[in-house]
């Protein structure tokens, strides 16, 4: 039983009601027979126990009526809930045999591991069945029997430390099993080593790349061999043609156990196995070894860096612009000043990888940026989702007539934007506490910000009263006492003025409010100086005693006037220049200038004699702090180093060439694969199911006859015996399939009577020819029907929509354009505070199943449009092809909120019940992060889908899947979970923190660094909570806390200017445009690298595919290797086609050359660059001169 309240219980019975009405209406449809399956094809899992069984038996279905289930069940009640030893144990016992029996020994030791490997997958990824791919069982040289285990491509879905687990579980397995440990040969350490290096320098970066050293221990000391079927086209490069490694080809597989697996996660792995390891006879001990050796290789590596012992240091990491793509600009380079700043907090839109910038800041990126899009980051991990929070700080930006202005609102950067010159700081980001703390990273300095300044306020205050109350700094401050409760229990709303904040820190002894603090800690000794200068020519204005404002002389000729002006800007001190000739600090800005020098009026300024010279080795912060009178923090903090990854995405998934079914039409189907250009040639051949009807007598490709709709038998066909009726003959294996030509007319004919339709839609588009085992074909009647609604087939005959994953745990009505009588049916009846809901702006905890898809048309149509098609489908489905009642009965898209979808990301094999509550004006799929968890994703710029639920009861079959590697059973609800258990997702999640706001000894922590498990606070020590503390109590669903409000996560910018530019060209100048606005960005940096790492690959890998590139028939799209010396196509006559263009060869040779000559490039990418173009001459010949217009010409 999970623990709930009874208002979460009711949720659980309304979902499982509602899922149990729809199974029940698929399992009358598929009762008539008219597809691959007579009952619904996904099994419904209600816990992981029942999932790992329902996945396994995809390969062993004589496991699924076993007790395995009930003894996964007793083992974590031994050792606990997702515990290794549970899937080490149920290995062991499925290996021995004692849930069923399997043909021979190797197989249920193979079982055994992909049992085991499925529960550390939490019965949800498809790694255990074509990640790890086989066990074989070889001979050492001694003559023993020794394991060795195959993987493929697809474990990367399993993660690191499952895929590295599964190691020491078939380890495990083969100690119990009895047979030798492998003993590799220093050739075969040798081949895995180089082959590792190959991997990561000739296919993809790995996200950890191990050393020589630490491959070769690694591989000395391994029990088990890692081996695995070839994934690359291309050799290793040295250590070929080894005895007992089968291949020379790059195993994909094997790099990334290696090196993604065994050698980064060592130190997790050895965390588990030092505790129980011996207990379990696993002899891993040189695993402790292993990370010393790390430890010392990485300690080296890092030399240089020490003996920089008087502190710690923030250290820039530039992993994340190494692979920078053209068009996707750099936001910030690492750590530079005017970055991003960090904030440390969380609010209802981020966490779990996504993090927040003010809206503002997506204005002046010239709208490249967009809620939704990913971003490359320098820490804390490798990428983030960006949404927006507007109670963060905005950019500051210099206009082009020089003044300097910091933004507040997204309307006001909408209003100047045009107008900016330079964007001297972009702004906060938001990343919480979790995020630091999964991923091991130590906290690093933030900026003063308003939420700390109240904590120190709030501890100043109850320092001074014994009744812990702000009764006395009321006193003391002179301020109203409701007025200080509010300025210290809502920073982010209630900021104090200028004479408020003063007193605070007077009689508080606190520092100064961040909101009149400026970066003081970025300009040096000299910049000060050289500003006190220029402040003693100025004039101050007062009302009576009051400074109103400070007017600077300011002369472009004048170079300490432009220095001084620049001190200005990189202080962040807005200010007016007027007619270029002067400049005005206003009233707040030239006050708080006068506290910081500590000056009153005109002449305590110009007696300002401090020894700058003297103290050039200090920072602005130091020396301001000695001459004022009250305390000053940093400001700036730690600047986060980002650039674009993927832009966001929302669309309705399609195939190749955009099919409607899955029915093949070959090449009679033409250019477009159309049932139209099939039906003028009267037939189709194609390889297709064989069934015979016997009271007919015809051949025939479905179920049941389209003649008399009786049920036909299904026969063989054997090459030498012909049509035989059973699956074997004296040949061998019988095939259910044979190639053959059906009446295409008939079969439409057909069709549109059981579509209910009276004429064939424009176009109809299928498949060129099915991909699974038997050739079977979906019913056409469902494509008439999906190209009438203009829907798209998925592999597995569902329609799928595709969305970046966003997360949220609080929502307002407003948002989600949801009518709150609506919300009141789905249970949504108080807000966060107790009160009935009665406004559309008052906030809700979200369920944890419920999600909000977008209903935003960007340039796809959105959710709400496409899923309302779908449900039209299924209604149309069920009443003329099934002749059953419609299911949905929508009259708008609204309609949809309350319906159930399957939520399914792209590497995993389990669905998730989901509930539509609305829609949102962003592309993203907004859902609460243990939903995320609950399909093995975070939000780091990943996408998943999601599929009417009715849609995949009625029309998935595995039997449509592929076969093929990575296609059976990957991104296929192949089970379905329809009740989200916190205890069964994704572990990264128990990581989300749920407090309402972070403890002034959190700050403090990072301004020391410290690791994010070390923070404590109050008496007890307590450590702040996260979701982890609450998992198997009723709060693990609800009351979640966050720290910062969001007025309309809609707000901002929703569609990137990078998905709307059209060309290339378009997308390379804003990018550089960012890149000479931006402060942060070092634009010589970004054009070289857009050259080297995009520009220069990609015109000399498409020049070398040109000289080696087939050729096609533009009618009939056959492909040569050479032309024919006829010159046209053999098969129809038709006109020959270059598959690769010159046109895509020479693109980029263009705008790199420009960026050579415009930007300072070293003297040698300046002549790879020279001799590039050289060598595309020698191909193409020199470039024709083009007729320009006369204005072009004259420049």
């Amino acid at each position: 039983m999970i623990e709930a309240s009874p208002e979460i219980r009711t949720y659980f019975q309304d979902i499982t009601s509602l899922v149990k009405e729809c199974y029940s209406l698929a399992r009358m449809a598929r009762k008539k027979n008219l597809d691959p399956e007579e009952d619904v094809p996904i099994p419904l899992a209600n816990n992981m126990a029942e999932r790992v069984v329902g996945l396994i038996s995809v390969v062993a279905p004589q496991l699924a009526q076993t007790t395995l289930t009930k003894r996964i069940t007793e083992l974590e009640q031994e050792f606990g809930l997702l515990d290794w030893r549970v899937g080490f144990k149920v290995a062991e016992e499925v290996a021995k045999e004692k849930f069923c029996r399997f043909s021979t020994k190797q197989e249920a030791m193979e079982m055994g591991i992909r049992v085991g490997f499925a529960y550390l997958t939490l019965g949800i990824v498809s790694a255990p069945l074509e990640g790890f791919i086989g066990l074989k069982i070889k001979k050492r040289y001694d003559g023993k029997d020794y394991f060795s285990l195959l993987y493929a491509g697809p474990i990367r879905g399993a993660g690191g430390t499952a895929a590295s687990t599964s190691v020491i579980l078939a380890d495990y397995v083969r100690v119990k099993m009895g047979y030798a440990p492998y003993d590799p040969q220093e050739m075969e350490i040798n081949r895995n080593t180089t082959e590792v290096h190959d991997y990561h320098d000739r296919v993809t970066n790995l996200q950890y790349h191990p050393s020589d050293e630490e491959l070769k221990f690694m591989l000395s000391h391994l029990p088990v061999e890692i081996d695995g079927d070839p994934t690359e086209t291309f050799e290793v490069s040295n250590y070929k043609d080894l005895p007992r490694i089968e291949t020379n080809l790059i195993r994909g597989g094997v790099a990334l156990v290696l090196a993604e697996g065994l050698c980064q996660k060592a130190s997790k792995l050895w965390k588990r196995l030092a505790k129980w390891g011996q207990e379990f006879s696993l002899e891993w001990n040189w695993l402790s070894e292993f990370l010393e050796l790390k430890e010392k290789i990485h300690a080296t590596h890092n030399l240089s860096q020490k003996g920089s012992d008087e502190g710690k240091k923030v250290k820039p990491n530039n992993t994340f612009i190494m692979d920078i793509v053209a068009g996707r600009p750099i936001i910030t380079h690492p750590l530079a000043t005017g970055g991003l700043r960090l904030r440390y907090g969380r609010s209802r839109t981020t966490g779990f990888s996504a993090t927040a910038v003010h809206p503002a800041t997506l204005i002046v990126l010239n709208k490249f940026i967009a809620i939704g899009t990913q971003l490359k980051m320098e820490r804390p991990g490798k990428a983030t989702t960006v949404t927006i929070c507007d109670t963060l700080e905005g950019p500051i930006v210099k206009l082009y007539d020089g003044s300097v202005r910091k933004f507040q609102t997204e309307d006001e950067a909408k209003n100047y934007v045009s107008q900016i010159e330079e964007v001297l700081f972009l702004g906060d980001i938001l990343i919480n506490y979790g995020d630091f703390s999964e991923n091991g990273q130590s906290l690093v300095p933030p900026g003063y910000c308003p939420e700390w300044w109240a904590l120190e306020v709030e501890k100043a205050s109850l320092v001074l009263s014994e009744k812990k109350s702000f009764e006395e700094a009321a006193k003391i401050t002179e301020i109203n006492l409701s007025r200080l409760t509010k300025i210290i229990n809502e920073p982010l709303f209630i900021i104090p003025n200028f004479e408020e904040a003063l007193i605070i820190s007077e009689k508080l002894h606190v520092s100064l409010h961040p909101e009149f603090t400026f970066y003081w800690k970025m300009i040096s000794a000299q910049d000060l100086s050289c500003l006190k200068n220029w402040l003693q020519e100025g004039k101050i204005k007062f009302n009576g005693t009051e400074i109103l404002k400070i007017i600077l002389p300011y002369y472009l000729s004048n170079q300490s006037h432009c220095k001084a002006k620049r001190v200005l800007e990189e202080l962040g001190i807005s200010h007016l220049v007027i007619n270029k000739e002067s400049i005005i600090l206003e009233k707040t800005e030239a006050q708080i200038i006068a506290l910081s020098f500590y000056f009153k009026d005109q002449k305590s300024l110009e007696e300002i004699t401090f020894p700058f010279s003297e103290r050039e080795s200090e920072d602005g912060l130091q020396i301001i702090n000695s001459l004022c009178h009250v305390s000053l923090k940093d400001k700036a903090g730690t600047f986060i180093g980002a650039r674009m990854g993927r832009p966001e995405k929302a669309k309705m998934r399609a195939l190749t060439g955009s099919p409607q079914v899955l029915f093949p039409v070959g090449e009679e189907g033409g250019r477009l694969r159309s049932f139209q250009a099939a039906l003028a040639v009267g037939k189709i051949r194609n390889t297709f199911p064989f069934f015979f009807c016997e009271k007919c007598k015809q051949e025939n490709v479905y179920y049941k006859c389209l003649s008399c709709k009786g049920s036909c038998i299904r026969l063989y066909f054997c090459r030498f015996c012909g049509v035989v009726e059973k699956d074997r003959c004296r040949h061998g294996t019988a095939f259910p399939y044979k190639t053959y030509e059906i009446d295409i007319n008939a079969y439409l004919q057909d069709a549109l009577k059981n579509s209910g339709q009276d004429v064939l839609p424009d176009l109809v588009k299928g498949i060129r020819g099915t991909s699974n085992k038997d050739h079977v074909v979906e019913n056409l009647a469902k494509g008439i029907l999906r190209a009438r609604y203009g829907l798209y087939v998925n592999k597995d005959g569902t329609t799928r929509y595709d969305c970046t994953e966003l997360p949220i745990t609080h929502f307002k009505p407003k948002e989600i354009k949801t009518p709150l009588s609506k919300l009141q049916d789905l249970g949504y009846n108080k807000d966060i505070f107790g009160n009935k809901l009665t406004q559309d702006n008052q906030l809700l905890e979200l369920k944890p199943q419920d999600i909000i898809l977008p209903g935003f048309d960007s340039l796809d149509e959105s959710a709400s449009k496409v899923l309302k098609r779908v449900a039209e489908f299924v209604d149309s489905l069920l009443a003329n092809f099934y002749n059953l009642p419609p299911f949905y009965n929508l009259k708008k898209e609204e309609d949809l909120v309350g319906h159930l979808v399957i939520g399914l990301a792209p590497h995993i094999s389990a669905g998730l019940i989901g509930r539509i509550i609305g829609f949102s004006d962003t592309q993203g799929l907004i859902t609460h992060p243990m939903y995320h968890a609950g399909m093995r994703r975070d939000c780091d710029g990943d996408e998943a889908c999601v599929m009417l639920l009715m849609d995949a009861l009625l029309n998935f079959s595995r039997q449509y899947l592929p076969e093929r590697r990575g296609a059976k059973t990957m991104d296929a609800p192949l089970v379905l979970t329809s009740i989200l258990n916190p205890t069964e997702i994704d572990d990264q999640v128990h990581g989300l923190d749920v407090v309402w706001r972070y403890p002034l000894e959190f700050y403090e922590a990072a301004l020391q660094m410290k690791k994010p498990w070390e923070v404590t606070y109050g008496v007890q020590q307590k450590k702040i909570e996260q979701l982890s503390t609450r998992l198997g109590t009723t709060l693990q669903y609800e009351d979640f806390g966050f720290t910062h409000h969001v007025d309309n996560f809609n707000k901002g910018v929703c569609c990137s200017a990078y998905k709307i530019l059209p060309s290339m060209e378009e997308k390379l100048i804003g990018q550089m445009d960012i890149a000479q606005k931006v402060r942060a960005v070092n634009m010589d940096d970004v054009a070289r690298l857009v050259i080297q790492k995009h520009f220069l690959r990609d015109i000399k890998g498409n020049l070398r595919k040109f000289s080696m590139q087939q050729f096609r028939c533009v009618n009939c799209n056959t492909k040569y290797r050479r032309p024919p010396l006829v010159g046209r196509c053999t098969q129809c006559q038709g006109k020959l086609l270059f598959t690769i263009t010159e046109g895509s060869v020479i693109k980029y040779l263009g705008p790199s050359l420009m960026l050579a000559e415009k930007y300072n490039f070293s003297p040698y990418l300046k002549q790879v660059l020279e001799i590039l173009k050289a060598d595309v001459e020698a191909v193409f010949g020199k470039s024709k001169d083009k007729q320009v217009g006369l204005g072009t010409f004259l420049g």
